[in-house]
């Protein structure tokens, strides 16, 4: 009789645990029960698997989640080839930019409080700004306008990485090693101080340093060091137990081996700058994660700012992230437009205005549809950068719902 109200008991609570899932991770539930084609949605592994079959990704991870719920959590192919070891749910992958977003919420925090305003200029918070001039061949250029912490959101600030074609902003870039791992984020800035902006403030969208530069500015207003402060102001209430900056033992066997052309080796786990932490922590692209972690980032800013009861940010600020903030005039490269932290779709097309999201180098990938309820995140481990995985699965996701 004990036995079998044992059972009875083991029973019922495995079916409540299928239904409200593993702790950390949403809900599962069926694509119907989430207004979503089943059919439909099995595609995706058709498409993701192709790629694994043609060698274009060694190994990758698709979730999407609509109204809350998971309606799709699948991996396919190998985090390490050479030791047969599959993709696996929990995985920890390199999210680089995917970093960036993290650092804009924290910014926004600190926005809420009253510690910052958008448009205070930047040197009122790192001085060395109040001397920088803007590039010409002709002789440098004073400021029009300081750069403001709304451009560092926005990459309106006149900032670059060094390597998109402006040869003697790269040659500085490169002569000043501004991303040196071993220094720390206040010799960086030191360094930026020293170099010419790309352009006017506000005149342009450059992708670049700016969110490394607001990684500073978090430090330097909370008092804590980014990690700390991301740790107990995000990580912890969002129950994002795989992010960090550093990779620690008890959890390499879950590192992914990151690939190159032809899946040959890039970075692997065993010989990983990953294994330490770092001096410099990188506000712009130095976090790992996994996942699931990362849905649970997703899904707090599309309940605009709280999950499971805990709130990190306002509606309306969230709301104010996803909206573009470019200045009149300023759009993309591919005519899109950026929020507070990434980019936003401004015109409804092939796939819906208001989504925002973004991705990182090792070719991993998010977007958001408050239209539509949706998280997507579909992770690679691809170097340099590709878009393929997001382009094989995003037609298929929007192609899938149905109501």
């Amino acid at each position: 009789m004990k036995t079998t109200r044992l059972m009875l008991i083991v029973t019922l609570l495995c079916a409540v645990l299928s239904c409200i899932g593993y702790a950390g991770q949403l809900s599962a539930a069926s694509p119907k029960d989430v207004g979503m084609s089943a059919e439909k949605l099995a595609g995706v592994k058709t498409a993701v698997q192709g790629l694994v079959d043609d060698k274009k990704v060694a190994g990758a991870t698709v979730v999407v989640a609509r109204k809350g719920k998971i309606a799709f959590f699948e991996t396919f192919g190998m985090m390490d080839i050479a030791a047969k070891k599959p993709m696996a749910k929990d995985t920890i992958l390199r999210f680089y930019s995917m970093t960036k977003p993290i650092t804009s919420v924290a910014v926004m925090m600190l926005y809420e409080e009253g510690k910052i305003k958008l448009d205070d200029p930047v040197s009122e918070y790192i001085p060395r700004f109040k001397e920088l001039k803007v590039y010409s061949e002709s002789g440098n250029e004073a400021l029009k306008r300081p750069m403001t912490i709304r451009d560092l959101l926005c990459h309106t600030s006149g900032l670059t990485y060094g390597f998109f074609g402006n040869t003697a902003i790269d040659q500085m870039y490169r002569e000043k090693n501004v991303f040196d791992r071993e220094s720390s984020l206040e010799d960086m800035v030191d360094k930026l101080g020293e170099i010419p902006l790309l352009y006017q403030p506000g005149t342009r969208w450059h992708y670049s340093v700016s969110a490394d530069v607001l990684g500073y500015l978090v430090e330097k207003v909370s008092g804590r060091p980014l990690d700390e402060f991301f740790e107990e102001r995000i990580f912890k209430p969002l129950d994002m137990k795989d992010t960090a900056f550093y990779v620690p033992a008890e959890k390499v066997d879950r590192f992914a081996v990151c690939y190159s052309f032809w899946l040959s080796v890039f970075d692997h786990p065993a010989a990983s700058r990953y294994l330490k932490e770092p001096v410099m922590r990188s506000g712009g692209g130095g976090l790992v994660s996994t996942a699931p972690d990362y849905l649970r980032f997703c899904q707090m800013l599309l309940n605009k700012g709280q999950l499971d009861g805990k709130r990190l940010l306002r509606a309306e600020t969230v709301e104010m992230m996803a909206e573009n903030q470019l200045p009149e005039g300023v759009t993309r490269e591919d005519s899109g437009g950026f929020g507070l932290g990434f980019s936003v779709r401004t015109e409804d097309g092939r796939f819906p205005k208001g989504e925002y999201g973004w991705g990182g180098m090792a070719s991993t990938h998010f977007w958001i549809s408050p239209k539509h309820d949706l998280i997507v995140i579909a992770l690679s481990q691809r170097m340099p950068y590709s878009g393929q995985l997001e382009d094989a699965v995003k037609p298929i996701i929007y192609d899938s719902i149905l109501e």
